[in-house]
Parts: C-alpha cells; sequence; structure tokens
C-alpha cells in the first residue's frame, strides 16, 4: 500500500527527496523518493558518507518536497558541452580551410 501512495506522491511532486549538492565535483544529486519527511532525513548521513567516500565536497543538502527529471546534475558536463556548442573552429588536419569541431 506504502508502494501506491509512493507513486502518487512521486508523480505530484509532493514526494520527499534529498538534494545534495557538491563543489567537486560540480553535481546536485537527488536521493529518494520517500513517503514522509522523517524518513529522508534518517537515510541522508548515508548518502551523505557515501559522496564524501567518492572524494565529494558537500556544499549543501536540502530534504525538500520536488519532483526531480534527473538523478544527477552534473553540471561539469554541462559546462564543458557549453564550451564546445561555441562554435570554436580548429584548422583541419589537411590544411584545407577550417573544420568545426563537431563535424
Amino acid at each position: 500500500m506504502e508502494e501506491f501512495i509512493l507513486s502518487i506522491l512521486d508523480f505530484l511532486g509532493q514526494a520527499w527527496w534529498v538534494e545534495i549538492k557538491t563543489e567537486s565535483p560540480k553535481c546536485t544529486y537527488y536521493f529518494g523518493p520517500f513517503v514522509r519527511k522523517r524518513e529522508a532525513e534518517a537515510e541522508k548521513s548515508g548518502y551523505i558518507e557515501d559522496l564524501q567516500g567518492e572524494g565529494a565536497k558537500i556544499v549543501s543538502l536540502e530534504v525538500k518536497r520536488c519532483k526531480p527529471t534527473i538523478l544527477t546534475d552534473d553540471q561539469e558536463t554541462e559546462e564543458a558541452e557549453d564550451d564546445d556548442a561555441t562554435g570554436e573552429r580548429f584548422p583541419s588536419l589537411s590544411g584545407h580551410g577550417f573544420k568545426s569541431f563537431h563535424e
């Protein structure tokens, strides 16, 4: 029965999630969903321990109701992709003009 309630809460964006933001790597992680806030609060120390064990530097933690679309939002990868999308052009190996990095 609780799984049914959880699926409804999650669908409506009313389930509880643990949101952890890290600086190194620059990511936002979502852990959940949970029916009750106290359940999320009880689990957050394990998530902190796991991330710190991987060398992550935690800058914020929040237990909140939300509906994340992705569970790990890697801003470092997004920034690198944004840099690539600038359209910088590099000389081709053949020396005949320029080729886009994405070609």
